[in-house]
């Protein structure tokens, strides 16, 4: 599989895209205004505790207060579960339910009170509502390895699967693990040497020795480490040796790749190349137009299948369809093929979009009891590829493929849109034939209960169009019956599903009086 990095760089907006044999399977964007702070560390201030949901909010001086539960204090000593890489390639920890299974967290109340400082590290973005959650349990990632003060654990990515690099791995970093401390050797980690290890723990040790004697000098709330900047952060993350090339539009983006690979991988120089051509660089790479599909709702299969794709609050909703694709042989085998097909494309999709939480997949029905293995091992297969944690379960009675999915950040649809002001969020607008139904029964309240003769009603453009040419006999009915005359106007800053209803000589406005 061929890997490559293109990396789109302006003042206004940095986004980064990953190619695998040349198919857009991620996308990450930062501007200016929405900078990602996963893996900040700050000084905060207590400024609420609740025993009832076990948590505390963090004043971090940030827009909104910071969650902090209490499994997010617990120093743990069974590190194994607790750790593996996350969508940045970090070897953080687990959001909730960290800590000894048979061991159950502090209660908040006994550990935090209103008022108090503590140090905490953002493991969530702010996403909607909620402001970022955070953890006491900091860790500084390196480009080989992970550094956790206040552990004493030495720990290897389970992406690294072959036991005899894993027994090496777990035999040198403990000759190299600085005392109070633990280390996780991170994916990039397999088959480095120990000065590539030496380099790691001596820069993470003395960055964390920086962080604390800013910790003392500093008031919260206050920013005592940021992460690294956002090209150089992914650089250090996905970047890696499977990587053909790394292309990026930037000169001078290019020329601090260079300086940061000149100190931490020198190997890997070779292949940064800095786009010079006419066209856009996305444009150039065929990325720019696959950006635009990954916000629309449905998604066609190669074979003329397709999925359609509704994210909700609660979760994320995935339905497959055969479409054209009518196949040669049984229907068994077309819906089978369909669903393989499909199964591919959905790990992709949730990557390219970054969907998170609970994800709910309704493939086609299927008899065979071998053919619904194949399709979630085909699932669980591609989802290995993914860098968020992920889990799928087998069909259940229903038909359905549960998983969940690793959220950080907020999705791209949430980060390139908001909401229809028309619909606010829905996909759906009110019908013509509705809302003249709608203002027929306004205008039945304003005859019954009043003696107005002169009416302005407003409404959108396409509603004025329906009442005059398809139901004018309808309100001459109603002006005669209530002896009122309704003058009709168009404005185009109405949504469909808004009417405002006017007294015709003062033009004050009554549709709150007569809405219901």
């Amino acid at each position: 599989m061929r890997r490559e990095i293109i990396i789109n760089a302006s003042p206004s907006e940095t986004r980064i895209a990953l190619l695998e044999d040349k198919e857009l399977v991620e996308i990450l964007v930062e501007r200016p205004e929405a900078v990602r702070r996963v893996g900040d560390i700050y000084k905060g201030r207590v400024n609420a505790v609740l025993p009832g949901m076990q948590a505390a909010f963090v004043d971090l001086g940030l827009e909104k207060s910071a969650f902090l539960h209490a499994s997010d204090l617990q120093p743990d000593s069974d590190l194994d579960e607790m750790f593996e890489e996350d969508e940045d390639g970090d070897d953080r920890k687990r959001s909730g339910g960290r800590g000894r299974r048979d061991e159950a967290p502090p209660r908040i109340e006994d550990a935090l009170k209103k008022g108090q400082e503590i140090l905490v590290q953002i493991t969530k973005e702010p996403i909607g509502t909620k402001g970022p959650r955070v953890t006491t349990q900091v860790s500084l990632p390196g480009r080989y390895l992970v550094y956790m003060p206040a552990h004493e654990h030495v720990g290897v990515s389970r992406k690294i699967e072959d036991r005899t690099e894993r027994t090496r791995l777990k035999t040198l970093l403990r000759e190299l693990r600085p005392k109070g401390a633990g280390v996780i050797v991170r994916t990039v980690g397999a088959e480095q040497g120990r000065k590539e290890f030496q380099s790691d723990v001596k820069y993470l040790e003395q960055l964390w020795q920086k962080i604390e004697k800013q910790a003392e000098r500093s008031r919260a709330p206050s920013l005592l480490h940021q992460e690294m900047e956002f090209t150089t952060g992914l650089i250090r993350d996905i970047f890696t040796e499977d990587v053909a090339q790394l292309v990026i539009d930037s000169k001078e983006e290019h020329r601090q790749i260079l300086r940061y690979l000149s100190t931490y991988a020198p190997e890997l120089k070779p292949r940064v190349k800095q786009y010079r051509g006419e066209a856009p660089i996305f444009d150039h790479f065929g990325i720019e137009g696959e950006i635009e599909k990954a916000m629309e709702r449905k998604v066609w299969l190669k074979k003329g299948g397709y999925i359609t794709i509704d994210q909700t609050e609660a979760l994320v909703a995935i339905d497959v369809n055969t479409g054209r694709f009518t196949g040669k042989k049984s229907q068994e085998e077309t819906i089978l093929k369909t669903n393989l097909e499909a199964a591919e494309e959905i790990a992709r999709q949730l990557r390219l979009r970054d969907l998170g939480g609970i994800v709910v997949l309704d493939f086609i029905d299927m008899e065979d009891e071998a053919n619904k293995k194949a399709v979630v091992d085909t699932l669980r297969n591609r989802l290995k590829r993914d860098r968020s944690r992920t889990k799928a379960f087998a069909v259940s009675d229903l038909g359905l493929v549960e998983m969940t999915r690793q959220r950080q950040r907020p999705s791209l649809a949430n980060y390139f849109t908001e909401n229809c002001a028309a619909c606010e969020g829905t996909g759906r607008v009110l019908s013509l034939s509705s809302a003249t139904l709608k203002i027929e029964r306004m205008l039945r309240r304003v005859g019954q209960r009043s003696r107005e003769r002169q009416l302005l009603l407003r409404v959108h453009p396409d509603v004025a169009v329906h009442l005059v040419e398809q139901n004018a006999d309808r309100l001459e009915r109603l002006e005669k019956q209530y002896r009122f005359r309704v003058e009709i106007r168009d404005d185009p800053s109405l949504r469909r599903d808004e009417i405002r209803l006017f007294r015709g000589k003062t033009f004050e406005e009554i549709t709150k009086q007569y809405e219901r």
